[in-house]
């Protein structure tokens, strides 16, 4: 006899947009079938598992290998098609039982039902997968994956939304609950910009987090403050960053929708209901979108900045400062690319994508002279700053797209490097970057990439001039299918 675990009865009623399991949509009639008794195989992209249903790979979010599930399909394609679970028949033995209570709505932490070991067995996976399929290339034995000391509250800083539309979990749609009633504070939904689930507790940010932003959220209310409406663009409550550092410190910046004095009375409430709070902050925001990049943060008590420390190192980290966020595996990362580079002390090292030039100031006593290079202006004065800090005056930063600014009359005015090390975002780096770098001919050059696929994709520029001789991933993010992954280039 076959035992059947019936989920909700209200997935009948769901209909998600494509590669968002999560979304709720009237009631119609769905066009696509429904698959009974899929085994899951195997992990697949972007956090979802696979089977196969008549030799055509069906994709599923929020399974693991081993289980045996009903799933209604919402996309179809020739080679593939895309779907959720509708009941488990059988759940795998190497399943384990999710941590967090947001499992499945929120959209973080896809990985919380696979065993951490095998997490970081199937991204060792992925990076060798994507370098030798996509990249095409001779690959070196690829060293075994750094995994995380934590996996839970690893991270250090956490955005919140506030909305005046609440997000009602799919426990209590069953139970009958009205859509949208009430407010969040929490994350947006995956795929919808205006839908925002209230987070009762996140195991991803270390105490005071919670604490804050419950506090925050409970005060708010009771103050008939106004959450943020995200379609109507009307409201007083936008977002809060929390941040909080190895060294013990917390900086808060909290972002309104308009200059009303009405502000202080919460960010009063924080000062006296958190002492431990070392950096309070706010920002003005009633623009049509949350980015704060253009803004400007006002201190409103404590210090305008908070330090992170590592290897004897202190970087002050402003309110739209960019730091790993993950600090104990950034320091992991950052010796990875130290040790890469092989530094004599004698060598010019370029930066490139050098952010608040973190890996920059970390590297700079091993190296004659550090250039580093960035878009964002804000952040070459960060790292301008950092190295004044720490007494580093080997180093030279410079603002602007890196396909201008990195050329043959830079190289020629600032000198050749013999290492280059880059840290791009996740697309990789444009064509006339490579090119750059291919006529500079470092003889090391160490990549640093939060995708593996582009970074496959950009070895295989170099492939002709430079091998790849030692790859090194590392899990800055488990319970999430994201990896990091260093590969050192040496010139042929």
């Amino acid at each position: 006899m076959v035992v059947r675990f019936q989920i909700y009865e209200f997935y009948l009623y769901l209909c998600p947009y494509p590669n968002d399991e999560s979304s709720f949509m009237k009631p119609r009639k769905n066009k696509y079938p429904q698959i009974e008794g899929l085994e899951i195989t195997d992990i697949a992209a972007e956090g979802k598992s696979l089977g196969k249903y008549n030799d055509v790979v069906v994709f599923v979010p929020h399974t693991v290998p081993g289980d045996v599930v009903d799933v209604q399909i919402n996309r179809k394609r020739r080679r593939f098609m895309e779907g959720y679970v509708l009941d488990f028949v059988k759940y795998s033995p190497i399943r384990v039982e999710p941590f967090c209570k947001h499992y499945g709505e929120c959209g973080g932490c896809k990985w919380q039902a696979l065993p951490y070991p095998m997490q970081l067995e199937y991204k060792q996976r992925q990076v060798e997968e994507q370098l030798r399929r996509l990249g095409g290339i001779e690959l070196p034995e690829i060293s075994p994956i750094i995994g995380a000391a934590k996996s839970e509250y690893y991270r250090n800083k956490l955005e919140f939304t506030f909305s005046d539309k609440r997000w009602v979990p799919r426990s209590e749609v069953a139970a009958g609950a009205a859509a949208g009633d009430g407010n969040a504070l929490g994350f947006h939904i995956p795929g919808m910009f205006d839908k925002v689930l209230d987070v009762e507790w996140c195991h991803l940010q270390e105490e005071p987090s919670n604490a804050i932003r419950l506090a925050v959220k409970r005060f708010a209310e009771e103050n008939g403050f106004e959450f943020y409406n995200l379609l109507e663009h009307r409201g007083f409550l936008r977002n809060i960053v929390i941040r909080t550092s190895s060294t013990g410190e917390v900086m808060v910046t909290v972002v309104f929708a308009d200059d009303d004095p009405k502000r202080e009375k919460l960010l009063n409430f924080l000062v006296e209901q958190f002492p431990q709070i070392t950096s309070l902050n706010y920002i003005i925001n009633n623009k049509l979108n949350d980015s704060i990049g253009d803004l400007e943060a006002f201190c409103f008590a404590g210090k305008p900045y908070m330090e992170e420390r590592m290897e004897g190192l202190t970087f002050r980290i402003n309110p739209k400062s960019f730091y790993q966020t993950n600090s104990e595996q950034a320091y992991n990362l950052y010796k990875v690319a130290r040790d890469f580079a092989e530094l004599t002390g004698g060598e010019v090292v370029y930066d490139l994508y050098t952010g608040t030039g973190t890996i920059a100031n970390f590297v700079a006593a091993r190296a004659k002279r550090v250039v580093g290079i960035e878009y964002v202006p804000e952040a070459i004065e960060d790292a301008k700053r950092n190295s004044a800090l720490n007494g580093i005056d080997n180093t030279l930063f410079f603002a602007g797209d890196m396909k201008d600014v990195l050329n043959g009359a830079f190289i020629e005015r600032y000198g050749r490097p013999e290492v280059i090390i880059l840290d791009p975002p996740r697309a990789g780096i444009h064509g006339d970057v490579a090119t750059t770098i291919l006529a500079a001919a470092p003889e090391r050059i160490v990549y640093v990439s939060c995708n593996p696929a582009t970074q496959a994709r950009d070895l295989a520029i170099f492939d002709e001039a430079y091998r790849v001789t030692k790859v090194q991933p590392v899990d800055m993010f488990p319970h999430t299918h994201h990896v990091e992954n260093v590969v050192q280039l040496v010139r042929r």
